[in-house]
């Protein structure tokens, strides 16, 4: 009890620290998918790594990683406090890039200057993921001194698929070796309430090529017995879902097993869903969003309004993001959707697919002596007990990590609530939600220590 009393207690001195963190970081550009951001994706490195310093870490910046493929890494961190004899290890992982702002007039505020409102930090970066990233620093400054080893990684290029993740992780195997691994990039059940990330669905995009005549022509004049391509695109991509919204792909796996269950009214607000609009699907809300696969649109190749004209347009490509169940290969699940819709005859249209990439889902192993005491650290710096939630996300790497590191207890935890709006515009940070995830790690890394 002494133990956990200090180790909160620190938390709390700490947090003017950490808001002059977040704040600095916040501000930085870090958008990983623009080549304008690279210098100041390296001032962000550089200054994640000079905090590590500042409470004894050894770090370093690696601005130079190439992979095996020639891709080149984006700036990312690594720092080291080495355990004492017969300690176990901890990595603790976030990622200081960021998505683009989106549209500026969505923003009620400055994205590039945090702003605080009640009690939110809005601006982008807030949630996703610099608050990740000086929670860990705060986490590892505030745990008593067990011995525990801590490897602080926080990476450069995660929003647009850690390209180089893998082949990194193999390169610097050694120096991430570790017992247990936190990855701060989830989100909690609510606001004031801590959740553990049990599961992942794995992702997958498809491309398909759609054509029906060789060039435009007349509408008028051939318009009837010719139908264009969107139009037919619409048709093809209509077989994918039933009239009830399930997904009716053939091979792809569904569970409705999951231990807790979506408020309805909560989601419809958190979705911004509009009134009159029903949910697609049946079964449970969790299931539906955890342990079913989807299938949305997410790009099309079509004239615009302002280009359109009397023309019956020949072709049409179109982008789909498959969502697989946790349970199932992403890479086959791909495969399945392919499959079926190569087979499908719209109009005789000539149907070409490419799976453009693919990444696989997450199961956690609740069942260890450690996934307890991370359960027991989260539902007493929060409150309130700790909800084993699924996520309908994808975090590919964390297989990654599952797969190299064999021996270590993966946790995926998170700073982020429904409302935080990740991605989106008018992104936020919950501060009480901050503070408490901050303590839940520092208590487990001092009762690591604890135990041993």
């Amino acid at each position: 009890m002494p133990s956990q009393e200090n180790v909160l207690r620190r938390v709390d001195e700490l947090m003017k620290q950490a808001h002059r963190q977040l704040e600095y970081l916040m501000q930085k550009k870090t958008i990983s998918s623009s080549p304008d951001s690279l210098d100041e994706l390296r001032q962000s490195a550089e200054y994640i790594a000079q905090c590590a310093r500042d409470i004894g870490m050894d770090a370093r910046v690696i601005n130079d990683f190439v992979a095996l493929d020639g891709t080149h890494g984006k700036p990312c961190v690594i720092a080291h406090k080495d355990p004492e004899k017969g300690m176990p290890t901890v990595l603790l992982y976030a990622h200081h890039d960021v998505q683009p702002v989106g549209n500026l007039d969505g923003w009620n505020t400055d994205p590039w200057n945090p702003t605080y409102v009640n009690d939110r930090i809005y601006g982008r970066g807030s949630a996703d993921d610099k608050a990740g990233v000086v929670a860990h620093l705060a986490a590892i400054q505030a745990a008593l001194p067990t011995g525990v080893g801590v490897t602080l990684f926080v990476e450069g290029e995660e929003e647009i698929g850690s390209p180089t993740f893998v082949d990194f992780l193999h390169a610097y195997q050694d120096e991430l070796q570790a017992d247990a691994i936190i990855v701060a990039d989830s989100g909690n059940w609510k606001a004031g309430i801590p959740a553990l990330t049990v599961s992942l669905r794995g992702v997958a995009t498809l491309k398909i090529r759609l054509r029906l005549l060789e060039h435009a022509v007349h509408s008028g004049q051939f318009g009837g017995p010719v139908l264009d391509g969107p139009m037919v695109m619409a048709r093809l991509l209509s077989r994918l879902h039933d009239e009830k919204g399930n997904v009716c792909v053939p091979g792809l796996l569904a569970r409705d097993d999951v231990k807790v269950d979506i408020d309805e009214e909560d989601y419809r607000r958190d979705s911004s869903l509009l009134p009159a609009v029903r949910l697609a699907g049946e079964g449970s809300i969790a299931s539906r969003s955890w342990t079913k696969p989807s299938i949305n649109l997410i790009g099309m190749d079509v004239t615009s309004c302002d280009s359109s004209s009397n023309t019956i347009i020949p072709a049409c490509e179109a982008v789909i993001s498959l969502r697989v169940a946790p349970f199932q290969n992403s890479c086959e699940a791909a495969e399945t959707v392919r499959d079926y819709l190569l087979v499908q005859d719209v109009f005789g249209a000539q149907i070409d697919i490419d799976i453009l990439e693919s990444g696989p889902g997450y199961v956690a192993d609740t069942s260890t002596d450690m996934c307890a005491m991370m359960k027991e650290c989260l539902t007493e710096a929060f409150g309130e007990k700790v909800v084993e939630s699924g996520e309908g996300g994808s975090i590919p790497f964390i297989a990654d990590f599952q797969r190299i590191f064999s021996d270590a207890h993966v946790f995926v935890t998170g700073v982020e609530d429904p409302d935080a709006r990740a991605h989106s515009e008018n992104e936020s940070l919950y501060i009480p939600d901050w503070i408490a995830a901050i303590k839940a790690e520092a208590l487990f890394l001092t009762r690591l220590g604890e135990e041993k």
